[in-house]
């Protein structure tokens, strides 16, 4: 990869870093206080928080591995069992703690007739408790499966405590990562989709219910689920670029194809970073409190830049 495009993924990649910790890094310090002030939190902001916390250690990870991918640096056998393992808790719980935000914001909001859908709308809580303990079986078998391959390849280099990174990263690191990350996420990945697919479904209709009603576009529920559909709609093109990211990286380092890999990391890490951002500026409660955070650090910046006289 030619200078000028490598520098100019780096300025991307630093830019969806600082984004993606400053968003995920306020939904997390707005709840922590309101759950020290209120003594409780509601399960959304449950499932925000640790959301939260774990696209902060995915995104930490990601900056970590792009430096190691773009120098040439020696590793550890340990150091790599390490990595590996962080990376699999991170993503896992990022993933399917996305696809539990999806279906919490499917049984809330959407208005369906179907047995089913109301029998586990008064059940809402369990669901996501099931779903979430469920994960951990897939989880089990991710750190098995990647324990495993990760020994026979180590076997195959002779055994080395120290493996060069650079030379390992394409036969190793795509094989038990990205592809490991890929297999694993089919499945939160389908049940976000249906979840994200039905509930716009369910607020196009209802949509579609209040302009044949002649209230029009300017009634403030109207706008209020036409907002909410675009939040939809937004989720579910960043969880599906996320996941597609995965699956062309993983064969772009199979052809080792370096360009195409790094665009994949940089498309991958919109999603953690982006949808944080989007999830304030939807929830009026994370984007006031964002507002005077901005507004104070520009106080703050004014303050600084006065010439002494």
């Amino acid at each position: 990869m030619g200078p000028v495009l490598h520098s100019i993924c780096t300025t991307i990649v630093i830019a969806e870093f600082i984004l993606g910790n400053l968003s995920n890094g306020l939904i997390v310090l707005k709840n922590c206080i309101d759950w020290v002030n209120k003594r409780e939190l509601s399960p959304n902001d449950q499932i925000l928080i640790t959301l939260a916390i774990s696209r902060i250690t995915l995104i930490w990870e990601t900056l970590y591995i792009w430096v190691k991918t773009q120098s040439i640096a020696f590793i550890t056998r340990e150091e790599l069992k390490i990595i590996m393992l962080c990376c699999i808790l991170s993503s896992h719980f990022s993933l399917w703690l996305s696809t539990a935000l999806g279906i919490f914001c499917l049984f809330r909001i959407a208005n369906f007739s179907w047995q089913i859908f109301l029998y586990w709308k008064w059940r809402l809580k369990k669901l996501i408790v099931g779903v979430m303990l469920g994960s951990l079986a897939f989880l089990l078998a991710n750190l098995m499966q990647t324990s495993i391959t990760l020994e026979e390849r180590i076997h195959q280099y002779g055994g080395n405590t120290t493996v060069n990174f650079m030379g390992v990263r394409f036969a190793m690191f795509s094989e038990l990562i990205l592809f490991n990350m890929t297999l694993f996420s089919v499945i939160p990945f389908s049940l976000a989709l249906i979840s994200y697919l039905l509930l716009i479904f369910s607020l196009w209709k209802h949509l579609q219910k209040m302009q044949l009603s002649s209230r029009g576009h300017k009634d403030p529920s109207t706008k209020a689920h036409m907002n909410a559909m675009k939040i939809m709609v937004s989720f579910l093109l960043l969880y599906a670029t996320y996941f597609l990211s995965l699956l062309i990286a993983w064969i772009a380092e199979k052809h080792q194809s370096e360009p195409v890999y790094n665009i994949c990391v940089i498309t991958g890490l919109m999603n953690p970073s982006a949808h944080s951002l989007v999830l304030i500026l939807g929830n009026p409660k994370l984007k006031q409190t964002s507002l005077l955070v901005l507004k104070h650090l520009g106080c703050r910046l004014k303050v600084h830049n006065i010439p002494t006289t």
